[in-house]
Protein backbone atom coordinates (compact mmCIF):
# COMPACT_ATOMS: atom_id res chain seq x y z
CA UNK A 1 0.00 0.00 0.00
CA UNK A 2 1.46 3.49 -1.16
CA UNK A 3 -0.84 5.44 1.43
CA UNK A 4 -2.29 9.06 1.00
CA UNK A 5 -0.09 11.69 -1.28
CA UNK A 6 2.03 13.65 1.84
CA UNK A 7 2.99 16.70 -0.20
CA UNK A 8 -0.84 18.16 0.04
CA UNK A 9 -2.13 21.70 -0.93
CA UNK A 10 -2.17 22.76 2.28
CA UNK A 11 1.70 21.54 3.03
CA UNK A 12 2.96 23.43 -0.34
CA UNK A 13 0.85 26.35 1.14
CA UNK A 14 4.00 26.98 3.50
CA UNK A 15 5.67 27.82 0.45
CA UNK A 16 3.84 28.19 -2.34
CA UNK A 17 4.03 32.26 -3.57
CA UNK A 18 3.63 33.92 -6.73
CA UNK A 19 6.83 36.19 -7.78
CA UNK A 20 5.86 39.44 -9.82
CA UNK A 21 7.16 39.20 -13.31
CA UNK A 22 10.98 40.29 -13.63
CA UNK A 23 12.75 42.04 -16.45
CA UNK A 24 15.77 40.10 -17.02
CA UNK A 25 18.72 41.71 -18.96
CA UNK A 26 18.87 40.94 -22.74
CA UNK A 27 19.93 37.10 -23.31
CA UNK A 28 19.85 35.57 -26.89
CA UNK A 29 18.90 32.43 -25.20
CA UNK A 30 15.53 33.91 -24.05
CA UNK A 31 14.65 36.16 -27.41
CA UNK A 32 11.00 35.83 -27.47
CA UNK A 33 8.63 34.27 -29.79
CA UNK A 34 6.79 36.61 -32.36
CA UNK A 35 3.32 36.40 -33.55
CA UNK A 36 4.96 35.32 -36.86
CA UNK A 37 7.09 32.71 -34.99
CA UNK A 38 4.28 31.06 -33.69
CA UNK A 39 2.48 30.97 -37.29
CA UNK A 40 5.57 29.34 -38.59
CA UNK A 41 5.83 26.97 -35.28
CA UNK A 42 2.53 25.37 -36.44
CA UNK A 43 2.60 25.61 -39.83
CA UNK A 44 5.57 23.22 -38.97
CA UNK A 45 3.67 21.15 -36.80
CA UNK A 46 0.57 20.99 -39.50
CA UNK A 47 2.71 20.67 -42.37
CA UNK A 48 4.71 17.60 -41.03
CA UNK A 49 1.31 15.41 -39.76
CA UNK A 50 -1.20 15.82 -42.54
CA UNK A 51 -3.74 12.65 -40.75
CA UNK A 52 -5.91 13.43 -38.60
CA UNK A 53 -7.49 13.23 -36.10
CA UNK A 54 -4.71 15.02 -33.98
CA UNK A 55 -3.71 13.91 -30.96
CA UNK A 56 -1.72 15.84 -27.90
CA UNK A 57 0.27 13.56 -25.22
CA UNK A 58 0.27 15.30 -21.80
CA UNK A 59 2.56 14.06 -19.16
CA UNK A 60 3.03 17.03 -16.53
CA UNK A 61 0.73 20.50 -16.16
CA UNK A 62 -1.56 19.44 -19.66
CA UNK A 63 -2.94 17.19 -17.39
CA UNK A 64 -4.50 19.41 -15.08
CA UNK A 65 -3.94 22.55 -16.61
CA UNK A 66 -4.44 22.36 -20.66
CA UNK A 67 -5.45 25.31 -21.72
CA UNK A 68 -6.67 24.11 -25.13
CA UNK A 69 -10.01 23.02 -26.14
CA UNK A 70 -10.68 18.79 -27.23
CA UNK A 71 -12.38 16.50 -27.98
CA UNK A 72 -11.41 13.50 -26.42
CA UNK A 73 -9.01 12.47 -23.74
CA UNK A 74 -7.81 9.29 -22.79
CA UNK A 75 -5.41 7.22 -21.33
CA UNK A 76 -2.19 6.10 -22.94
CA UNK A 77 1.46 4.78 -22.87
CA UNK A 78 4.63 6.48 -24.13
CA UNK A 79 7.26 3.79 -24.30
CA UNK A 80 11.11 4.54 -24.50
CA UNK A 81 10.32 7.87 -22.89
CA UNK A 82 10.05 8.62 -18.75
CA UNK A 83 9.56 11.77 -16.83
CA UNK A 84 12.29 13.71 -15.60
CA UNK A 85 12.65 16.86 -13.54
CA UNK A 86 15.55 17.70 -15.29
CA UNK A 87 14.31 22.03 -17.29
CA UNK A 88 16.26 23.88 -15.04
CA UNK A 89 14.61 27.36 -15.01
CA UNK A 90 15.42 31.26 -13.34
CA UNK A 91 11.94 32.27 -14.45
CA UNK A 92 8.03 31.32 -14.09
CA UNK A 93 8.28 28.71 -11.31
CA UNK A 94 11.77 29.63 -10.72
CA UNK A 95 14.22 33.29 -10.28
CA UNK A 96 18.07 33.67 -10.98
CA UNK A 97 18.17 33.58 -7.10
CA UNK A 98 16.39 30.39 -6.66
CA UNK A 99 16.35 28.18 -10.26
CA UNK A 100 13.30 26.01 -10.25
CA UNK A 101 12.79 22.80 -12.58
CA UNK A 102 10.07 21.89 -14.13
CA UNK A 103 9.23 18.54 -16.05
CA UNK A 104 10.14 17.38 -19.72
CA UNK A 105 10.80 13.48 -21.08
CA UNK A 106 14.31 12.14 -21.45
CA UNK A 107 15.17 8.69 -23.09
CA UNK A 108 14.20 5.41 -21.58
CA UNK A 109 11.46 3.28 -19.57
CA UNK A 110 7.99 4.31 -20.37
CA UNK A 111 5.60 7.21 -19.68
CA UNK A 112 1.79 6.84 -19.14
CA UNK A 113 -0.28 10.38 -19.04
CA UNK A 114 -3.11 11.21 -21.28
CA UNK A 115 -3.73 12.29 -24.79
CA UNK A 116 -5.92 14.48 -25.69
CA UNK A 117 -7.60 14.52 -29.33
CA UNK A 118 -8.27 18.26 -30.98
CA UNK A 119 -11.49 18.52 -33.50
CA UNK A 120 -10.53 18.17 -36.91
CA UNK A 121 -12.01 21.82 -37.78
CA UNK A 122 -9.08 23.94 -37.44
CA UNK A 123 -7.11 21.64 -34.76
CA UNK A 124 -4.48 24.77 -35.86
CA UNK A 125 -5.81 27.06 -33.86
CA UNK A 126 -5.54 25.03 -30.86
CA UNK A 127 -2.19 23.73 -31.46
CA UNK A 128 -1.36 27.81 -31.41
CA UNK A 129 -2.71 27.77 -28.03
CA UNK A 130 -0.31 25.45 -26.96
CA UNK A 131 2.58 26.63 -28.41
CA UNK A 132 2.02 29.91 -26.83
CA UNK A 133 1.88 28.39 -23.61
CA UNK A 134 4.93 25.96 -23.87
CA UNK A 135 7.27 27.96 -25.92
CA UNK A 136 8.55 31.41 -25.13
CA UNK A 137 11.48 31.60 -26.28
CA UNK A 138 12.92 31.24 -30.07
CA UNK A 139 15.33 29.08 -29.11
CA UNK A 140 12.32 26.60 -28.09
CA UNK A 141 10.42 26.53 -31.56
CA UNK A 142 11.47 23.07 -32.36
CA UNK A 143 10.96 21.30 -28.75
CA UNK A 144 8.04 19.59 -29.96
CA UNK A 145 7.97 16.05 -31.76
CA UNK A 146 5.22 13.23 -33.32
CA UNK A 147 5.91 10.07 -30.79
CA UNK A 148 3.94 7.26 -31.04
CA UNK A 149 1.22 6.16 -27.83
CA UNK A 150 -0.27 2.69 -27.00
CA UNK A 151 -3.75 3.80 -26.24
CA UNK A 152 -5.77 0.34 -25.15
CA UNK A 153 -3.39 -1.62 -27.57
CA UNK A 154 -3.57 0.52 -30.59
CA UNK A 155 -0.49 2.62 -32.20
CA UNK A 156 -1.58 5.93 -32.15
CA UNK A 157 0.65 9.22 -33.23
CA UNK A 158 0.55 12.55 -31.17
CA UNK A 159 2.39 15.96 -30.26
CA UNK A 160 4.21 16.38 -27.27
CA UNK A 161 6.92 18.76 -26.32
CA UNK A 162 10.08 18.91 -24.65
CA UNK A 163 10.72 15.06 -25.05
CA UNK A 164 15.19 14.84 -25.75
CA UNK A 165 16.37 18.11 -24.33
CA UNK A 166 19.77 16.55 -23.87
CA UNK A 167 22.75 18.85 -24.73
CA UNK A 168 20.07 22.38 -24.35
CA UNK A 169 21.22 24.83 -21.80
CA UNK A 170 17.70 24.41 -20.23
CA UNK A 171 18.70 20.49 -19.69
CA UNK A 172 19.72 19.32 -16.09
CA UNK A 173 20.65 16.03 -14.29
CA UNK A 174 20.28 16.44 -10.72
CA UNK A 175 19.91 13.44 -7.96
CA UNK A 176 16.46 13.14 -6.92
CA UNK A 177 17.09 14.83 -3.82
CA UNK A 178 18.70 17.96 -5.22
CA UNK A 179 15.54 17.90 -7.25
CA UNK A 180 13.85 18.03 -4.33
CA UNK A 181 15.64 20.49 -2.59
CA UNK A 182 14.89 22.69 -5.45
CA UNK A 183 11.30 22.31 -5.83
CA UNK A 184 10.70 23.10 -2.23
CA UNK A 185 12.21 25.83 -2.29
CA UNK A 186 12.15 27.62 -5.60
CA UNK A 187 9.06 29.88 -6.76
CA UNK A 188 8.40 32.38 -10.06
CA UNK A 189 5.41 34.42 -11.32
CA UNK A 190 3.85 31.05 -12.52
CA UNK A 191 3.97 29.75 -8.97
CA UNK A 192 5.69 27.50 -7.21
CA UNK A 193 7.83 24.21 -7.63
CA UNK A 194 6.12 22.12 -4.90
CA UNK A 195 2.67 23.53 -6.21
CA UNK A 196 3.28 21.98 -9.91
CA UNK A 197 4.74 18.89 -8.56
CA UNK A 198 1.58 18.20 -6.16
CA UNK A 199 -0.66 18.96 -8.83
CA UNK A 200 0.49 16.82 -11.24
CA UNK A 201 1.06 13.63 -8.89
CA UNK A 202 -2.00 14.13 -7.74
CA UNK A 203 -4.09 14.05 -10.85
CA UNK A 204 -2.40 11.66 -11.89
CA UNK A 205 -3.56 9.54 -8.71
CA UNK A 206 -7.29 11.02 -9.56
CA UNK A 207 -6.48 9.18 -13.03
CA UNK A 208 -5.00 6.08 -11.72
CA UNK A 209 -1.78 6.24 -13.11
CA UNK A 210 1.20 5.76 -10.40
CA UNK A 211 4.92 7.19 -11.53
CA UNK A 212 6.75 5.20 -8.74
CA UNK A 213 9.57 8.64 -9.50
CA UNK A 214 6.96 11.24 -8.57
CA UNK A 215 5.76 9.53 -5.96
CA UNK A 216 9.14 8.89 -4.20
CA UNK A 217 9.94 12.86 -5.51
CA UNK A 218 6.45 14.14 -3.73
CA UNK A 219 7.84 12.64 -0.65
CA UNK A 220 11.39 13.89 -0.51
CA UNK A 221 9.54 17.77 -1.47
CA UNK A 222 7.07 16.98 1.86
CA UNK A 223 10.23 15.98 4.36
CA UNK A 224 11.75 19.62 2.99
CA UNK A 225 9.42 21.55 3.65
CA UNK A 226 8.88 20.48 7.03
CA UNK A 227 12.29 21.03 7.62
CA UNK A 228 11.82 24.02 6.67
CA UNK A 229 8.57 25.07 8.39
CA UNK A 230 9.85 23.71 11.62
CA UNK A 231 12.82 25.23 11.13
CA UNK A 232 11.28 28.75 10.69
CA UNK A 233 8.57 28.34 14.04
CA UNK A 234 11.70 27.74 16.16
CA UNK A 235 13.73 30.52 14.80
CA UNK A 236 14.40 32.62 17.78
CA UNK A 237 12.58 36.30 17.55
CA UNK A 238 14.56 39.67 16.68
Amino acid sequence: MRGKLVLTPELVAHVDRKVPQDDLPDDPNRTKMTDEDYVEAVSSVMNSHAERPIWVFGYGSLLWNPGFTFVERRTATLRGWHRSFCMQVNRFRGSPEQPGLMLALEAGGCCKGEVFRLSDEAPEIEIEKLFRREVPYRRLARAWRWVHMDIAGRRQRALTFYAGMRGDIFHVKHPIHLQAHMLARAAGYGGSGAAYLQQTVAKLEEEGIHDSYLWELQRLVAAEIHKMHQASETAPLG
